[in-house]
């Protein structure tokens, strides 16, 4: 029985969302070491320049950096180390032949604890052109400011 309930979130990569467009989300467990997972109770980890790949039929997580546990001693583990993750042989199957077709990346959206367990979310994404970034821009500030237009005129007819 695990001794932690629900989910803690420890790292997200909001960057991820704005340079790409993400196809499907998968959940993976990752390998880790000792004090790795200390360092990430301690919700210390970058998912920045992180990537997954596939390779010999396993995944791995590379460029993802957890820093050092600052208690360890010569246990310690190196920062930006390639980690295996954890996925069923189809998933594994499924997300290769779909990188495959071209133009298709994995990128890590969030590190989290799920019951006690560290899992990483990863996306299928493609990546997208500078002026699609503009226009989603764009259109989140038409948005926001329609929605701010509806407001005032609400609060000034009551």
């Amino acid at each position: 029985m695990p001794r932690e309930k629900g989910e803690k979130v420890v790292a997200t990569n909001r960057k991820a969302r704005h340079d790409y467009t993400i196809e499907d989300t998968y959940e993976a467990g990752i390998v880790l070491s000792g004090t790795e997972v200390k360092s990430l109770r301690q919700g210390r980890a970058s998912l920045v320049d992180g990537y997954a790949f596939i390779d010999g039929g396993e995944m791995w997580l590379d460029a993802v950096h957890i820093p050092e546990y600052t208690e360890g001693t010569w246990t310690n583990h190196a920062p930006r180390r390639k980690r295996k993750l954890l996925l069923h042989k189809a998933q594994i199957i499924k997300i290769s032949h779909r990188t495959k077709d071209g133009g298709y990346t994995l990128v890590p959206l969030s590190i989290y604890f799920k019951d006690g367990k560290a899992k990483v979310e990863l996306a299928v994404a493609k990546g997208k052109r500078d002026y699609d970034k503009r226009q989603a821009l764009r259109e989140r500030q038409d948005k926001r400011e329609a929605e701010r237009a509806m407001s005032t005129r609400r609060h000034l007819g009551e």
